[in-house]
């Protein structure tokens, strides 16, 4: 059990969250009671060793997966009380997502696919926002172009817009640069951290990678399904010592 306190005015926060998988002797308790909050205008990076719990808390924080018990807060919203549609809503309307894949539809130009959500949301694109968004991001020349046109790089790149176009409460990024040269997942991560401090998005981004976590501004530590300590202000050298002595300590 978490004896830990929650910030009540975290963008999205994890309480005493926990998530089984299968029953009985084969239970799997991938989260046991976690308590954790994600500051607003933050970039914040959750790290632990394989098997940890960590894309199981991003999943059930982002409502793409239900928990056990406890509660998955966004704002003032519980997800683990929400029926699918409104969950289906919150998803599309409140939260953006990157993913290691991409997840563009391929059949979409950028443009279109940057778009899409608020078009299914029934609302209108920001013109400056995505001004703004694709001129950061270096995609103006492409966005006439289907994915399967572009590098991987600037289809990450076009996920990022997307993600960012429908101003949500939180971006949860899912090892966003996995798949990505290391020039490349660089700029990834330099345009995650710069639309914290010019845009006041929030960032929770799962990773494995010591010199992805270092862009962030906090990292939480998971191991066992339980927080097991955080680092403020990370670099490399510190991420790597925490995980070399949560690896030491099972």
């Amino acid at each position: 059990m978490q004896t830990q306190s929650v910030d009540t005015l975290a963008a999205v926060a994890a309480v005493d969250l926990v998530k089984v998988y299968g029953s009985g002797d084969t239970a799997v308790r991938a989260l046991d009671g976690v308590t954790v909050g994600f500051s607003r205008a933050q970039f914040t990076a959750i790290m632990g060793p394989s098997g940890s719990g960590k894309s199981t808390l991003m999943h059930c924080l982002a409502g793409l997966d239900t928990a056990t018990s406890g509660q998955a807060l966004l704002g003032g919203t519980d997800l683990t009380k929400q029926p699918d549609k409104v969950l289906t809503k919150v998803r599309r309307e409140r939260i953006g997502f990157v993913f290691q894949a991409f997840n563009l539809l391929p059949q979409l130009t950028a443009a279109q696919n940057i778009t899409l959500p608020l078009e299914l949301s029934g609302r209108r694109p920001d013109p400056h926002l995505y001004a703004h968004l694709t001129e950061s991001l270096g995609i103006v020349a492409r966005l006439d172009h289907r994915p399967g046109e572009l590098s991987g790089g600037q289809q990450q790149r076009v996920a990022l817009a997307r993600a960012l176009m429908s101003r949500p409460e939180v971006v949860f990024a899912d090892e966003p640069t996995g798949n990505l040269d290391s020039r490349s997942g660089a700029e990834v991560l330099l345009f995650l951290r710069n639309s914290v401090r010019e845009l006041g998005q929030t960032i929770v981004m799962v990773t494995h990678d010591p010199g992805a976590a270092a862009y962030a501004d906090r990292v939480v530590l998971l191991a066992d399904g339980r927080v097991a300590g955080e680092i403020d202000r990370p670099d490399i050298a510190s991420v790597t010592d925490a995980l070399q002595n949560l690896a030491a300590a099972r």
